[in-house]
């Protein structure tokens, strides 16, 4: 929130306010101008008076209407109102900046330690989980000033409309108020801008970092899975062979049983039995040979 407590004199005779403004106003921050074509002629020094009032005179011509004289004092008030709304930001850069500085000193060391030395899995993990708090922390930071910025940006040139509105003409030996605002708002709102500039130039430096060592890790892992895999390989490839070991076990085992079984077959037949074992001799290559293209058939 922010208060502004005004005091303006309002004089009829220009003499009297040019020999009051040594009285009333610092002459080292004085500012004089005739506005509104040489209706009037405003003063102030933007000083507090010990009552606490931010004093400012002005001078009008009789012949000045009430309602010119209204619009006048009205744009003075304007003026002070949005000129302190607007520098409301300028403490809270002061505070952003340190860190900001702090953040880039971390980001720094982070990418120093990311080039100087090979980043293992379990380091890549922490340095990932260290940059993307940091990046949470920034954005949290912008999302909460991105309006008090905005906010004192549309302040500073509401205050520029209602100087350009009065008109100013320059008073010999004092500078305009246009003149003395500008040099007392522009650098603050300046710094405001900056400060704005290094949170997204630190904002994307953030995007990068992370990229970057996400591609470290991502490049980890598929190596990781092509070691994997290659091991899987020779897995599968064992139990290949042992897989051909056991049907070539298989095709003995079965073979013989079958053959076996034709045996006790062939000596229960009595015209044959004499010649059994030429024939068993004859059957033991087919028989092996058909349960072999069979066990390959399955």
């Amino acid at each position: 929130l922010a208060s502004v407590l005004v005091r303006v004199e309002v004089l009829g005779d220009e003499a009297a306010l040019l020999a009051k403004l040594d009285q009333w106003f610092v002459a080292e921050s004085l500012a004089v101008a005739r506005v509104v074509d040489g209706a009037a002629v405003i003063a102030g020094d933007f000083r507090i008076d010990p009552a606490g009032h931010m004093r400012f005179a002005v001078f009008v011509k009789p012949d000045t209407g009430a309602r010119r004289i209204g619009r006048i004092v009205q744009r003075l008030l304007e003026i002070e109102t949005y000129r302190t709304l607007a520098l409301l930001s300028l403490p809270l850069t002061r505070s952003m900046t340190s860190e900001l500085r702090r953040m880039e000193s971390r980001l720094a060391a982070i990418t120093d330690e990311m080039c100087t030395s090979l980043v293992e899995r379990r380091d890549s993990d922490v340095l990932l989980s260290e940059l993307t708090g940091l990046a949470a922390e920034l954005e949290a930071g912008v999302a909460a000033n991105l309006y008090r910025f905005g906010a004192s940006r549309a302040y500073y040139e509401i205050v520029e409309e209602r100087l350009a509105a009065l008109s100013e003409e320059a008073v010999s030996g004092y500078c305009t108020w246009a003149d003395f605002l500008q040099r007392r708002i522009a650098p603050a709102m300046r710094t405001c801008q900056s400060v704005k500039e290094r949170q997204t130039k630190l904002s994307d430096k953030l995007t990068r970092a992370i990229a970057l060592l996400r591609s470290w890790i991502d490049v980890e892992l598929e190596r990781q899975n092509r070691d994997l895999l290659a091991s899987m390989n020779n897995r599968a490839k064992m139990q290949l062979r042992l897989q051909q070991t056991v049907e070539g076990l298989s095709v003995a085992a079965i073979s013989y049983y079958v053959v076996s079984l034709l045996g006790y077959l062939l000596k229960g037949i009595p015209m044959v039995h004499d010649s059994v074992a030429p024939v068993m001799a004859v059957l033991v290559p087919a028989v092996m040979l058909t349960i072999w293209w069979i066990v390959r058939r399955i």
